[in-house]
């Protein structure tokens, strides 16, 4: 891992900064493996999708599957990265029973990605992690350990899974801006389709490089925790691993490179090997790939079938719609997202009181019943009706409450319906408002002097008596205003 240019802004535990770094392994969403015709599909019978060419079988040899390539070439085009016009692949040499080859086919000196950069909002704060590479490579096999009595078995469906992984900068320094970094590179490559993000499944698996320092000082020994699959433990390993590590140098132990495991059970990491270093993979170009060539003609073809990247929709957002950088991003974090919003925002005129709508009311319902956008009870369409009748002062916000209520819960049809069986038009008859704002000046005469002398607070309780008298129908606007008139103010 590079060391960051400069020390980002981040908060000390007991007086130690935390660095992190990530290394995230995405499955290109491609049938086929990277090398050879054989499917990629999850959850088949173990070892019924592993060709000659998986099984590394004498005589056989790999063949580049271009979709794979294709897949780098949009996140690169994603993350304002450089698409190196000439990769090369290389031989990462190791020995474990997952890997028939005694070694797996990756990318070292030249990836096929470098530099580009993953903002998002921490909080209302804009973070920016800076990435060094992307590269392709292939998966290894898996071990299987719980249906053996005392031996292990090995399922080769996943060898040579199109991989393509992502290694950022140590530009992240507390656990809650290393999640925000991962949704927010999870959000990217299932919006551009690349990925299907599942993580249960292993298609987009996270590894943190995680380090403490004194501030100022050198970076620190890392320790790596692997295959982390949800964003939840994420969060919990690195909090615990930070911990782990001020307390072993505090106690006077040095910190021992590592890749370490993190058991949910018990919320801990441990160490499962010590770590290796480049030198020990041997590296070296693979004679059975010729280099990787990538025109510039091709990059334009990929970046002409591409979709709107969620920061050019973002910026359109802000002008099109007026919204701030924070929101427009807020309403972008999924292509159902936005395609919400916009329905809405047409439906109502209102975009930004629809942006407030759906990043209010409706994403903490959807959260509280662990709900997808595209799973919401309320249709834009109805969302933006109930905009323009609390925009056109036919209910007030306190009534849309109510039909917002009856439309999530499903005894509510339409808006207008609602509002109809629920009685809450506002009042429109100006001669029965005025009566009611007369008698509530002539009973509350101690109210009306105080506001006359100056006190603002005391017009609130006379809005307050209208209210009522009105039965929550009058418009609070229209009350506040017709008061300040009658009181000469």
């Amino acid at each position: 891992m590079a060391s960051a240019s400069s020390s980002p802004k981040s908060l000390l535990v007991q007086g130690y900064e935390v660095v992190i770094g990530f290394e995230t392994h995405a499955q290109l969403s491609t049938q086929s493996k990277i090398f050879s015709r054989a499917s990629t599909a999850f959850g088949a019978e173990p070892n019924t999708q592993a060709c000659a060419v998986d099984l590394a079988l004498p005589g056989t040899l790999p063949v580049m599957n271009k979709g794979a390539v294709e897949r780098a070439i949009e996140f690169g085009l994603a993350i304002g990265a450089h698409i190196a016009p000439r990769s090369i692949f290389a031989r990462k040499n190791y020995f474990y029973p997952d890997l028939p080859k005694g070694y797996q086919i990756s990318q070292f000196e030249i990836p096929v990605v470098q530099g580009g950069s993953v903002e998002f909002f921490l909080g209302e704060e804009k973070k920016s992690v800076r990435l060094v590479r992307a590269h392709l490579e292939e998966d290894a096999g898996k071990s299987l350990h719980e249906d053996f009595v005392g031996q292990s078995g090995i399922d080769l469906n996943r060898a040579g899974t199109p991989l393509l992984e992502i290694v950022t900068e140590p530009d992240m320094r507390s656990s809650a801006e290393a999640v925000a970094y991962a949704k927010e590179l999870h959000k990217i490559v299932t919006w551009i389709g690349i990925c299907d993000g599942n993580m249960q499944e292993g298609s987009f698996r996270c590894d943190a490089n995680v380090s403490v320092r004194k501030p100022g000082e050198p970076l620190g020994t890392r320790r790596e925790i692997k295959n982390l699959n949800s964003f939840k433990f994420m969060q919990q390993a690195i909090d615990f691993e930070v911990r782990w590590q001020i307390e072993q140098i505090e106690d006077g132990h040095a910190i021992q490179q590592a890749t370490v495991l993190f058991n949910p059970d018990t919320g801990e990491t441990r160490a499962m090997r010590t770590k290796e270093d480049a030198a020990d993979y041997r590296y070296f170009p693979d004679p059975d790939l010729p280099p990787l060539c990538i025109s510039e003609h091709w990059v334009q073809e990929v970046r002409a079938q591409m979709a709107e990247l969620p920061r050019v929709m973002a910026q359109r957002f802000e002008s099109q719609y007026g919204l701030g950088e924070y929101d427009a991003t807020q309403l972008t974090q999924s292509l159902a997202l936005s395609a919400y919003f916009e329905a809405a925002a047409k439906a109502c005129g209102q975009p930004k009181l629809a942006g407030n709508w759906i990043m209010g009311e409706i994403s903490r319902r959807l959260n509280a019943q662990d709900l997808a956008i595209d799973q919401a009870p309320v249709r834009p369409e109805g969302l933006g009706q109930l905009i323009t009748r609390i925009a056109d002062g036919t209910i007030s916000n306190n009534a849309a409450r109510q039909v917002f209520d009856a439309l999530w819960d499903g005894s509510g049809s339409d808006v207008d319906t609602v509002i109809e069986s629920k009685g809450l038009k506002q009042m429109n008859d100006t001669g029965a408002l005025e009566k009611i704002v007369d008698d509530v000046i002539a009973a509350n005469a101690k109210n009306v002097a105080e506001f006359k002398a100056g006190n603002e607070k005391a017009l609130n309780a006379l809005v307050g008596q209208i209210m009522k008298g009105s039965k929550g129908k009058a418009n609070p606007q229209q009350v506040n205003e017709l008061l300040r008139s009658k009181l000469g103010n």
